[in-house]
């Protein structure tokens, strides 16, 4: 997937969807979001995140990447808010199921993997750790950087890695039941908003290979960072599920 990135008057004076991303980076909120709208099948003008940038800051409400813009309505940054757009957007293919079960438990898993204290929020708090630590994950100034924005503590740090265990465990035992039930997904028998999270999640423990996701040596090697606790619950059936998520549904190489 190509993306041609707009400069910040452009997009302000385009209509549609703007989306301003983090660049460089499999960033995996900006990834997800992203992959819904390659699967909705929305058009979008890209702008690349500059944290010195008034214009940017000032257009998007001083949020942090991804932030969508449609039209004149307020930007939206929270991972629920991108979708939700998306869903009212391009109601099909739905995202989100009809029946208020299915919707319930999409959310509820979503957000374990998106929201606070989910999945990225916590394995980017163990990166953090690791980081000023002196044992690899983030560079320690960036580490002091991302450990304000996540709430950082010593205490935090050191639960960050039982805590993305853990959540590594509910969603490989998830799609393992899934498997049992004859479904390759996370909820019911298609495609959901989960399994794009899912799958874009991953980059923060285990990149796509190089020739798909170009990065810098550096930023691959603080996303592999690896440790006993968190290495023992990286399921293959994670793996698989993404491999079949960018096979079928997500478009590759990624466009950082």
């Amino acid at each position: 997937m190509h993306i041609s990135y707009a400069s910040v008057d452009e997009a302000t004076a385009a209509r549609g969807l703007r989306m301003v991303v983090v660049g460089g980076i499999p960033s995996p909120w900006s990834e997800a979001a992203k992959g819904i709208l390659h699967v909705k099948r929305l058009p979008w003008t890209a702008v690349r995140l500059a944290y010195d940038s008034p214009a940017l800051k000032a257009w998007a409400g001083q949020r942090s990447a991804p932030v969508v813009v449609h039209n004149d309505e307020p930007p939206r940054s929270g991972w629920e808010e991108i979708l939700l757009l998306a869903e009212r957007l391009a109601p099909t293919p739905a995202l989100l199921p009809a029946d208020a079960d299915g919707r319930a438990r999409v959310l509820a898993l979503a957000h374990e993997i998106c929201g606070e204290h989910g999945l990225g929020w916590s394995r980017r708090l163990q990166l953090v750790e690791a980081g000023l630590r002196g044992r690899g994950g983030f560079d320690p100034a960036v580490a002091a950087y991302i450990g304000k924005k996540y709430g950082y503590s010593p205490e935090a740090g050191e639960a960050a890695g039982r805590r993305t265990a853990q959540l590594l465990g509910k969603l490989a035992a998830r799609l393992t039941a899934q498997h049992a039930a004859g479904s390759r997904y996370y909820v019911g028998d298609g495609l959901t908003a989960v399994d794009i999270y899912a799958a874009t999640f991953l980059a923060l423990l285990r990149p796509l290979p190089q020739e798909v996701c170009a990065m810098e040596a550096e930023t691959r090697a603080a996303f592999e960072y690896r440790e006993d606790v968190t290495d023992a619950a990286l399921d293959e059936v994670l793996f698989a599920h993404r491999e079949m998520m960018y096979r079928q549904h997500l478009p590759l190489p990624l466009c950082l």
